[in-house]
């Protein structure tokens, strides 16, 4: 939750605790109406000036000696002007103690912005930096906790199997290493998609575009697919529609995006289910659309956009050994082509009635050959 522009004393949705309550002052801002901050200031002179001038005709009406008059009226103008600077600099003030806070690690210090001027665009492109670095700072917070939870896990797994085998507990036969090996290729395959992620954050990939053939193409995904999900008992379906499909893309990218698709479908799909690969041209003929689609539980409706965020899982748990950052390249990659992802109403009836699906498409554009 970013820092609000008035402090309402409401609850933080970043915290759950309320909000330290500013305390009240005199705190006028009647120069608010003004969107310069240099026609308040002449606004201020002459306000000042003018009560001056005022102060020191009455008090020559009403007699009052010159040397008690002069401390009197410049009493009465510094006041006033006192007050109406503290209404322009309040906002000045304010950013300094949420930027004291933040430095802290507390963001909900609210910055109350009532003007339109210099100090006020300020204090607003203030709360928009300070939103943005609360929601950076959770994300980092999130990124070092999953990747924790996420290295312990095989890195336990293996330590347990190599103590077993050095204890002499397992025997060191193929099965035994083989489990090891499996969290050994875990532990590759999270390294590979954290610097893949690295590379998205840093802005450094660029596209290599080619003709892509789809059908010899999507055919190797599928054996390289088949190969990584360790000959999990599904069957391939690859239909690709004219059989001569092609598309402008780049190959080791696609291969990323339609391999990471895949593998999550094996994950997911039931002991000899199906796992359909199906490219065509879109119907507005400005593209090419590749759906995957297997017969697992499908994604909640609800769920359909978070699950293309990093560590997220569909909403469901998930045992099957998955990073949760397939999906996040997938995106990543799609959205340098130009194109589009997304999870698709599932074509099973009983599934699309409650709102589940497994059916997710990619949408590449039609463009040209990159020199």
């Amino acid at each position: 939750m970013s820092p609000t522009p008035v402090d309402d004393g409401a609850p933080s949705a970043h915290d759950g605790l309320p909000r330290r309550r500013v305390p009240e002052r005199l705190d006028v801002r009647p120069l608010d109406r003004f969107h310069s901050f240099k026609v308040k200031l002449g606004v201020l002179v002459a306000a000042t000036v003018t009560v001056a001038a005022l102060l020191t005709q009455l008090s020559i009406r009403a007699g009052i000696a010159p040397l008690l008059a002069l401390p009197l009226v410049v009493i009465a103008a510094l006041v006033i002007t006192q007050v109406l600077a503290r209404g322009m600099t309040s906002p000045l003030r304010e950013m300094t103690g949420a930027a004291q806070a933040m430095a802290r690690g507390d963001y909900s210090t609210p910055v109350h912005i009532s003007s339109r001027d210099e100090v006020g665009q300020l204090a607003s492109a203030f709360s928009t930096m300070a939103s943005e670095l609360e929601e950076t700072d959770r994300m980092r917070r999130d990124l070092v906790a999953n990747v924790s939870h996420e290295l312990r896990t095989p890195v336990a797994g293996l330590r347990a199997q190599l103590e077993n085998l050095v204890d002499g507990v397992t025997e060191p036969d193929p099965a035994a290493l083989e489990v090891a090996l499996t969290e050994t290729e875990r532990l590759s395959q999270l390294v590979d998609h954290l610097l893949d992620l690295s590379r998205l954050d840093a802005g450094v990939v660029e596209l290599d575009l080619e003709e892509v053939e789809l059908t010899p193409f999507l055919h190797e995904v599928v054996d390289a697919a088949t190969l990584a999900t360790g000959g999990r008992s599904v069957r391939w379906i690859v239909d690709v529609e004219p059989a001569g499909l092609t598309v402008t893309a780049d190959a080791a990218r696609l291969h990323q995006v339609i391999h990471n698709l895949l593998e999550n479908a094996s994950r997911h799909s039931p002991k000899g289910g199906r796992i359909t690969v199906h490219a065509a041209r879109t119907a507005a003929d400005d593209g090419v659309l590749i759906d995957v689609h297997d017969e697992g539980p499908g994604i909640a409706r609800e769920d359909r956009d978070r699950v293309f965020e990093r560590f997220q899982r569909g909403g469901y748990a998930d045992s099957s050994g998955g990073t949760g950052l397939g999906l996040a390249i997938a995106r990543w990659a799609v959205s340098l082509h130009g194109g589009t992802i997304e999870v698709l109403d599932d074509p099973r009836d009983e599934h699309a009635r409650e709102g589940r699906s497994s059916l997710i498409r990619v949408v590449l554009p039609d463009r040209g050959v990159a020199p």
